[in-house]
């Protein structure tokens, strides 16, 4: 089975644990159903959060999804100055049939501008 890569991203309204849940489980949920896959389909998942979130780590919230045999890790993003507050995001490893140009990368919300290129 090819692997894949999978990106996304979704800008926090604050920096708050309970906030930072709901969203990456639905940046997350997203993801999954819009390239068709399920947690078996999952090799690792990389986090990225913005300097200024502090309140609990990405990771977490695919853990309350369920997804508990994957590996996870969560860094912090460079502090560039300028860059978009408040942002967590994913790089997902996958196994897919799917072309790599068919792989729907998910930026929700205001994170969409930060790849309209690729943003689906």
């Amino acid at each position: 089975m090819p692997v894949r890569a999978v990106r996304g991203a979704v800008q926090l309204e604050r920096d708050e644990a309970g906030h930072m849940d709901e969203q990456v489980s639905e940046l997350l949920t997203a993801i999954l159903q819009r390239n068709e896959l399920t947690a078996d389909d999952l090799i690792s998942i990389w986090f990225t959060a913005t300097p200024d979130l502090h309140s609990d780590f990405p990771a977490a919230a695919a853990r309350k999804l369920g997804i508990a045999d994957v590996p996870l890790i969560c860094a912090q993003e460079l502090d560039v100055k300028g860059a978009m507050p408040r942002v967590v995001r994913v790089l997902a490893h996958i196994e897919s049939d799917r072309p790599r140009a068919e792989i729907a990368h998910v930026y929700l919300g205001a994170a969409a501008a930060l790849r309209k290129d690729i943003a689906q």
